[in-house]
């Protein structure tokens, strides 16, 4: 009887292994699955901030980019339909992808009236200005 239920055992365990391994290579194009965001990167001039975001699939009108007191956010929202009817059969089928993602990044020194923006080939590039009034100061010591 106990090899018995070590066999079990054994078997729930490679049943729950192939079921992980599954799940994961049914899920790799669904964006929501692995990450809830989308990849960011930042660099720095003398002169500006370069935002770089990938959104490969998104449209200009699917990107809404907001900046409040130095605080920009980024949100991408895409929802895609299909539908397929055959009326022969009387089966209607349909079907609802949405997604959504949202990234903030906080700059202090920037000149929010010059910011642009521009999308290409998936890359969606913000440039940041940074002021003229340098917000650092000297601190002189008594």
């Amino acid at each position: 009887m106990t090899n018995l239920l070590r066999r079990n055992n054994e078997i729930d365990r490679f049943n729950d292994f192939y079921n992980m391994v599954d799940t994961f290579f049914n899920d790799v194009g669904n964006l929501n699955s692995f990450s809830d965001t989308f990849k960011v990167d930042i660099s720095e001039d003398e002169d500006n901030y370069l935002v770089e975001a990938e959104l490969a699939g998104f449209d200009k009108e699917d990107i809404d980019i907001d900046l409040d007191k130095g605080k920009l956010t980024l949100t991408a929202k895409k929802v895609s339909s299909k539908d397929e009817s055959d009326k022969e059969k009387n089966y209607i089928h349909r079907e609802r992808k949405s997604q959504s993602m949202s990234r903030t990044m906080n700059f202090v020194d920037i000149d929010e009236e010059k910011v642009g923006a521009k999308l290409e080939n998936g890359i969606l590039e913000i440039t940041l200005p940074k002021s003229k009034n340098d917000p650092k100061r000297k601190i002189a010591i008594d």
